[in-house]
């Protein structure tokens, strides 16, 4: 968006946003908007406060507020939760409504891909390999490919991402930057529950008893933040998160600190930004959760 740019209230409070369904209805909706002053925020449905969180920070960045609603089949690997992953069109409109929503494209795969899977794809390259990439082989690949798609048929100006898959995050920025995609991209923070937990769309999946051991994954984030501002060295971080994490009834995949550009671990004397990126599976279920912080406070202060 430009600077002289002024966003426009968006729809009565409680308007249903318009749904599209295919290409032609999405570029329909689009030709009452233009290009810099649209914002879109993508999600695989099943939204939750976290989501409207990302469409009401739109809101405030853009005349035009688009949401995709899309399951995309590329980023799940065999085995994972594509059937099963929660759907609920009717519920997701009734919640944009109150958030400021105009468009809502909801398209099926064959809209998406209407050639089948895409014979060209988006890498991840060396982010793809780690973390998420490691656990779930060609995932990132597979986000960055709808990304890709979908910022070309919604012609954004910004796109929002929230902070919780810092990964994801980390490169869809990196993919904007080295392709050349004209679109500011937005960080926005964690929605969490008031016990702690990150807001997730899996989360629907956790028993009574599960939710409560899940809350290992906060502690640990927030352990990782005390002692990023007490004592500001890696090798604290990373204790005081393992520490958390190796008393707790769930299975850890990584809890790692790393740099927040490349998604690779820190070295222990690394001051700056980092993340502390946490994935653990309680039960069935696969969860993560993540912090961004600054290293070194305490030598910078002091120097």
């Amino acid at each position: 968006m430009t600077d002289d740019a002024r966003p426009t209230d968006g729809p009565p409070a409680g308007a249903a946003p318009r749904l599209v369904r295919t290409r032609a209805e999405l570029r329909s909706a689009l030709a009452t908007g233009t290009d810099d002053r649209r914002a879109v925020v993508m999600t695989m449905g099943a939204l939750h406060d976290g989501h409207l969180a990302l469409v009401r920070a739109a809101r405030e960045l853009a005349d035009q507020v688009v949401v995709t609603i899309f399951v995309n089949p590329l980023q799940f690997g065999p085995g994972e939760d594509l059937d099963r992953y929660p759907r609920d069109l009717d519920g997701d409109l009734s919640l944009l409504a109150t958030a400021g929503a105009d468009v809502v494209f909801a398209p099926t795969p064959d809209v998406v891909y209407p050639d089948g899977d895409p014979v060209v794809r988006v890498s991840a390259g060396a982010i793809g390999q780690v973390l998420e990439g490691a656990a779930r082989p060609g995932h990132l690949d597979g986000v960055l490919t709808v990304v890709l798609k979908l910022l070309h048929l919604v012609r954004p100006g910004v796109a929002l991402f929230g902070q919780k898959d810092a990964q994801q995050l980390m490169a869809v920025r990196r993919m904007v930057h080295d392709l050349d995609v004209a679109v500011d991209v937005v960080a926005v923070p964690t929605e969490r529950d008031a016990d702690g937990l990150a807001l997730s769309s899996r989360n629907a999946y956790l028993s009574a008893a599960e939710r409560t051991r899940a809350l290992a994954l906060s502690r640990a984030v927030r352990a990782a933040e005390q002692a990023a501002e007490v004592d500001g060295t890696a090798a604290a971080v990373r204790a005081a998160a393992h520490e958390v994490l190796d008393g707790a009834d769930v299975v850890v995949e990584y809890a790692v600190l790393v740099d927040p550009l490349t998604a690779q671990e820190v070295p222990p004397d690394h001051t700056g930004a980092a993340v502390f990126a946490v994935a653990a599976r309680v039960g069935s279920t696969r969860l993560i959760d993540n912090a961004l912080l600054r290293l070194g406070r305490q030598s910078l202060e002091s120097a």
